[in-house]
């Protein structure tokens, strides 16, 4: 068998022509934050703000050296951008497949980045229905279909970001941080470093609304999500590839850590407010599991930021799930008596920091009573317990939905 790391060495080079290594930095912040030397590799910081380019150039290229070829994928996100702009390198022809509910700006970036070369079909309402028309296209047509993960080329050409991260480093880190979606990057970066730093330890980072990987080394073979939370979009993946589990089903599942996708944004805003690096959900998934890593103290820890395709119209989604995750923001649902001053009397509750960001008479639930909707802004979570303790030391009933999944999707 070819050795592996020299065939990635291969694409590395052939990379180059594409763009330069992704820088590789040292954060003063996170490494006193955590005790540790953490470094961060750049993947945000591609062509297309993302490591998927890396593998889907090295599969075109592997194909009559990309020209002339056809190539198909299913993609809303940085799969597709990447093989557009792969596509634009080589000369080829694409054809991308997208649901008909991807935003206007992710559609408009891949039709940028392939130029003429590709040509955008918007096709079913769940990314299930895309990927079946994709593949039927692929076959009627003769193409080459990219998967996005399960592929020997995709999964080769996205252990580039290991070998870049060896060299950069100068020496062997302690421990690597690797976001997992469909596995691809995981599984050519752990195969890379078994054969060049085989003592560095690799650890995943999953969303916990899509925890395939967690999965699959529970069960001992890949296994389908019944249920998968989108909003960590570049990693919200139901089943594991075959080909990246045959690779990572070695590793304990201790090694896998669920990311809360609150919490991730309370991350996604650390790293935009206090170092401007601007990541999408899934690029911040490493760096966001670093507080559940054991033994992380006065170790070399490089944590790799898989993307940065971040659309700001989010951005006060993001806000919001970040202070609900910090405890700076709740929702509660107020039994009010339905008499001249009850709300006056409510108001005289709220400390000094206590602020109303939401109000909505609800209904009238009984003859003397109503129901209110309300959301609260503080500086600190002890602020609002202390209001908890005031409503109830009033006699005024309340039900915190702040984490009720279902009341805070239909209310909040």
């Amino acid at each position: 068998m070819e050795n592996f790391a020299a065939s990635v060495r291969q694409a590395e080079i052939a990379l180059r022509d594409l763009f330069e290594p992704t820088p590789l930095q040292k954060n003063d912040h996170l490494s006193a934050k955590y005790g540790a030397e953490i470094w961060l590799k750049r993947e945000d910081l591609t062509p297309v703000r993302s490591y998927k380019l890396r593998g889907a150039f090295n599969a075109m290229r592997k194909v009559a050296n990309g020209a002339q070829g056809h190539f198909v994928c299913a993609s809303a996100g940085n799969h597709a951008q990447g093989m557009a702009f792969a596509c634009r390198h080589f000369g080829a022809k694409g054809t991308i497949f997208m649901p008909v509910t991807t935003p206007k700006q992710k559609i408009d970036k891949t039709r940028i980045f392939g130029g003429g070369a590709v040509q955008i079909v918007l096709t079913g309402d769940y990314f299930d229905q895309t990927l079946a028309a994709a593949q039927e296209f692929s076959r009627e047509h003769g193409a080459t279909f990219l998967s996005p993960f399960d592929d020997p080329d995709i999964i080769e050409g996205q252990a580039t970001v290991g070998l870049e991260m060896l060299e950069q480093l100068g020496a062997a880190p302690d421990i690597v941080v690797l976001p997992v979606g469909g596995g691809g990057l995981s599984a050519g970066v752990t195969r890379l470093l078994q054969e060049l730093s085989p003592e560095t330890r690799p650890e995943f980072a999953e969303p916990e609304g899509g925890s395939s990987l967690q999965a699959a080394l529970q069960a001992g073979e890949p296994v389908t999500l019944p249920a998968v939370d989108n909003f960590v979009d570049g990693a919200a993946v139901a089943r594991i590839g075959a080909l990246p589990f045959a690779q990572l089903g070695q590793f304990g599942p201790e090694q896998v850590h669920l990311a809360p996708e609150d919490r991730i944004c309370a991350t996604m805003l650390e790293m935009l407010n206090i170092e401007g690096i601007v990541l999408e959900p899934a690029g911040a998934l490493a760096v966001d599991v670093l507080r559940d890593i054991p033994d992380l103290a006065g170790k070399r820890v490089v944590c790799i930021c898989s993307g940065g395709n971040f659309d700001f119209e989010r951005l006060p989604e993001v806000k919001e799930r970040a202070q609900r995750f910090s405890g700076l923001k709740r929702y509660f649902i107020l039994r009010m008596p339905q008499r001249p001053g009850a709300l006056r009397d409510f108001l005289q509750l709220l400390g000094p920091d206590d602020d109303i960001a939401r109000f909505e008479y609800l209904k009238k639930s009984a003859r003397n009573f109503g129901s209110i909707l309300i959301g609260i802004e503080t500086t600190s979570p002890e602020n609002l317990d202390r209001l908890r303790e005031r409503l109830e030391g009033a006699g005024i009933g309340y039900r915190d939905i702040t984490r009720d999944p279902v009341l805070a999707e239909f209310l909040i």
